[in-house]
């Protein structure tokens, strides 16, 4: 009898282990530092009075270049965003897609994908922390720093009926009371944003989330003069 249970309890595991395996691979690179790590290398060294700023966060920064190329043309502007990442993540690559890139300013956009829950569920004063930690980073290495209010959202297409729009307001309100509480310049995209719901205004999105180049025009207004007053 014991020696059944034994060969059962062998037989579990073998049948086990592939899925263990493929859960490992997936989780290998979980900040997904390979997606800039070839490109960070090309760009170590800085030409004379080059001012450099670096665009962190997630899919909204990084389709801001695909969609928007002509704002990111002929600037020392560089884009680290990635498509569903959460402040964690974010944080995890922020030594090598940041600081040692040796930026003058880092612009900060995350939290929209952490109320998406999208590596689950997270509450909203650890978002802020995780937020204030790569302000910490930064400053440590002399980088100065611009925080991004979260864009407004009604829902997410691919994880409906979370009620997101009151949450972005309240992180929104956090990141603010933050700023102002430790001299950092705050740009406020979500006011000009906005509709009625609370959410993306139709005029600059087609899916409520990910501004269209209308949307990306906005910003581009807001953030310019944000990083010349930074400069001066």
């Amino acid at each position: 009898m014991k020696n059944i249970f034994i060969l059962i309890c062998l037989i579990i595991i073998c049948i086990q282990l592939p899925t263990y395996s493929q859960n490992d691979k997936s989780n290998e690179d979980w900040a997904n530092l390979k997606k800039y790590s070839a490109a960070d290398k090309l760009l170590t060294s800085q030409a004379s009075g080059e001012k450099r700023v670096v665009f962190m966060g997630n899919s909204i920064t990084e389709f801001w270049t695909k969609i928007d190329t002509a704002f990111f043309a002929n600037k020392t502007y560089i884009d680290r965003g990635i498509s569903g990442q959460t402040s964690p993540q974010i944080l995890l690559r922020f030594r090598q897609d940041v600081i040692n890139l040796k930026p003058d300013i880092v612009v900060i956009l995350a939290g929209t994908n952490d109320i998406a829950e999208n590596t689950g569920p997270i509450s909203l004063e650890d978002v802020l922390g995780n937020i204030i930690s790569m302000v910490q980073l930064a400053e440590a290495n002399k980088i100065k720093v611009i925080l991004s209010s979260v864009l407004p959202a009604y829902d997410f297409p691919w994880h409906p009926r979370l009620q997101p729009a009151e949450k972005i307001i309240k992180l929104n309100s956090m990141i603010k009371s933050y700023c102002k509480e430790n001299n950092i310049l705050y740009v406020d995209y979500y006011s000009s944003m906005v509709d009625d719901r609370k959410g993306l205004d139709s005029k600059y999105t087609n899916d409520g989330v990910h501004p269209t180049l209308a949307g990306y025009k906005i910003m581009d207004r807001l953030i310019e003069r944000a990083i010349t007053s930074v400069l001066n």
